[in-house]
């Protein structure tokens, strides 16, 4: 419907690529993602702030910064080994391991390094510490069911990066 816009209580449909500040494409969806605007959501809140009042066809652009994104890069996430202390299973570049601290809470790590005997693991986001710009382009707009309203869309289909 032409007068259908994105406002409280809509599902919105849309398109969207993520872009470093080098302007490389580090996410890209080109099949339409949903989600209910003012609802349930994993959305950054200022994308969706830009979205409001947007119509089918158009394209917003939304730049966040570390703060507004992914937060800062946490030096005390990174930890650096030496390479025969770590498991044979681990011991590559993008291998990922659970560790837990003393309170028992857990986080993921990354391997991110590997040089001179020794290897690095980073537990923040890939993105942390870096300004990211979403593109986006509104490709459906419907009034949300009740359900939608009070649980989201389902099954939840959202950018991967959050």
């Amino acid at each position: 419907m032409s007068d259908q816009f994105v406002g409280r209580n809509k599902v919105v449909s849309f398109t969207y690529s993520i872009v470093d500040e080098s302007g490389n494409v580090i996410e890209q969806s080109d099949l339409p993602i949903s989600y209910v605007h003012g609802g349930p959501h994993d959305l950054f809140e200022r994308v969706a702030l830009e979205l409001e009042g947007s119509v089918v066809g158009d394209t917003v652009e939304v730049e966040l910064t570390p703060e507004e994104g992914f937060g800062a890069h946490d030096p005390n996430l990174t930890y650096t080994d030496d390479l025969e202390n770590v498991p044979a299973e681990f011991r590559h570049v993008g291998a990922e391991v659970e560790m837990m601290n003393d309170q028992g809470d857990t986080r993921s790590f990354t391997v991110t390094r590997i040089e001179n005997g020794r290897l690095t693991v980073d537990g923040n986001h890939p993105m942390a510490g870096k300004t990211i710009v979403f593109h986006i382009r509104v490709t459906a707009i419907r009034d949300a069911t009740p359900d939608e309203m009070a649980n989201g869309v389902e099954p939840m289909q959202m950018p991967v990066l959050h």
